[in-house]
């Protein structure tokens, strides 16, 4: 992708921390296409990019794929309930 293993791991490491801005730092001067290209995923994507870490440690949730997909699996079946109709107040976020 661009720069050196050094920078890489330091993006790995500010994205498990959820810092999009620090990791668009560290590539702001490479001119390598796929540099580019994934600084500008990071720009679509910076509001879904959370802190893992905090996550992790506050064991808010699990973070595990399987988890996550299990419960995206649940709410779909929840939403797809023939004749249920959902109001944003009583919809809550939880991990």
């Amino acid at each position: 992708m661009g720069g050196s293993l050094k920078s890489l791991a330091k993006a790995k490491e500010f994205l498990w921390q959820g810092q999009v801005e620090s990791t668009l730092n560290l590539f702001k001067n490479c001119r390598k296409k796929t540099a580019k290209n994934f600084c500008k995923y990071l720009e679509k994507h910076r509001s879904r990019i959370v802190n893992y870490d905090q996550l992790s440690s506050d064991k808010i949730c699990s973070i595990g794929s399987g988890a996550v997909e299990s419960t995206v699996k649940q709410i779909d079946r929840k939403l797809k309930i023939s004749g249920t109709q959902w109001l944003q107040k009583n919809v809550i976020t939880r991990c």
